[in-house]
């Protein structure tokens, strides 16, 4: 497989390890292109900080090309540009220190040596992804990524709390899957209210990092990252590029006893086949990620059980709208909505317009809002 799809992986309830299990069409074929994708994420982690260096350099290079008068106008230019390389720096030790558990997630998964003899330039498209991925811990594990968490995250919880309420319940014995789990936190977060959890992720950026929080993680703002250096345009200040957030911002081993919580690598659609084995589904962000849709929407009736719900918020911004020889089917949400109907779901809660960020900036003289869709929609017993 040429993701990290056609199977699963397993965090164990002390999150010290990950277990895959394969379900391989071409097995020769497909051990191929996930040992080459596994590598050439473990080389975009590495090649981070040479990336980011020739990125300063460029600019460097075009100040110099500048008249000495105007140089002379910007005396701290090159003082900020030192800033950020050691900035860069910096990341890569973090980034270094994700990837150095990558080769042992897997229990049952061996990902060998690396097939490449050195490090070769990551593609753009890789390149952003990881970007991306930094960004993320400030939205899951960081205090400034708070508001963002409690805009997306808190409403499903809210609703989960609601229909499962503790003082008539074992939340232990409530199942709740949330597919696109990202580095992990609603996932957790629902688990640290005693319910019964999983969190499910495709992407080896996210997983290399969720891994790294989840089971590296057990001191409050031990770490330190730069995530907003690669943003050139629309800061206020200088220093604002620079500006350092710490994770995690609490200690995801500080779970109730016993918890049953776990994060699962693969494929949604391919690992979650099970009829009537849910009693929730949470997706955050998440169902925009689909090439069909509605593919979507029929596995999540299928998996949940009879009386179960599932509790979407987020825009519909589909992923590979314009990817090109990559299927994408694109529909309003009006549309969405009557596909939902039909499929049998009464939806019980409806709100069309949820505003909320995504991995914002917020010193930037830019920022991004959506207005989310948001519902609960039950599954008839």
């Amino acid at each position: 497989m040429q993701e990290p799809g056609n199977g699963e992986a397993e965090v164990n309830e002390e999150f010290g390890s990950y277990s895959a299990r394969r379900q391989r069409k071409s097995p020769e074929e497909e051990e191929r292109l996930e040992m080459e994708h596994f590598w050439k994420i473990i080389n975009t982690f590495t090649c981070y900080g040479s990336h980011i260096h020739e990125r300063v350099n460029r600019a460097e290079r075009q100040f110099m090309s500048l008249p000495k008068s105007q140089q002379n106008m910007l005396p701290n230019f090159h003082s900020n540009l030192d800033r950020i390389r050691k900035c860069a720096d910096h990341n890569q030790e973090i980034l270094q220190l994700i990837v150095n558990d990558s080769t042992c997630m897997f229990e049952n998964k061996e990902y060998g040596n690396n097939g490449h003899k050195k490090n070769i330039p990551a593609s753009t498209f890789d390149m952003d992804k990881l970007k991306s991925t930094i960004k993320q811990f400030v939205r899951d594990w960081s205090e400034e990524g708070k508001s963002e968490r409690e805009a997306c995250y808190q409403p499903i919880i809210n609703e989960i709390l609601k229909y499962f309420p503790k003082d008539k319940c074992d939340p232990s014995q409530i199942n709740v899957l949330v597919p696109g789990a990202g580095l992990g936190r609603l996932a957790w977060e629902i688990a640290m209210h005693g319910y019964s959890c999983q969190g499910n992720e495709w992407s080896f950026f996210m997983l290399f990092s969720s891994n790294f929080v989840l089971n590296r993680c057990s001191q409050i703002n031990a770490f330190k990252i730069y995530p907003w250096i690669h943003q050139f345009s629309n800061n206020v200040k200088s220093v604002d590029q620079v500006r350092p957030v710490y994770f995690p911002d609490v200690n995801p081993h500080d779970l109730p006893y016993n918890p049953n919580f776990s994060m699962t690598a693969g494929d949604f659609q391919e690992i979650y086949t099970e009829n009537n084995s849910w009693d929730c589904v949470a997706t955050c962000f998440f169902i925009d990620t689909a090439h069909n849709i509605l593919d979507y929407i029929e596995t999540i009736w299928k998996i949940l059980k009879p009386g179960g719900i599932w509790i979407n918020l987020g825009p519909l911004l589909y992923h590979f709208e314009n990817l090109a020889n990559e299927l994408s089917i694109e529909v309003s949400y009006e549309d969405l909505k009557n596909v939902i109907i039909r499929h049998g779901f009464l939806i019980e809660v409806e709100r069309e317009s949820v505003r909320t960020t995504y991995t914002v900036n917020h010193f930037s003289m830019m920022k991004n809002f959506y207005d989310c869709i948001f519902f609960v929609a039950r599954k008839p017993e």
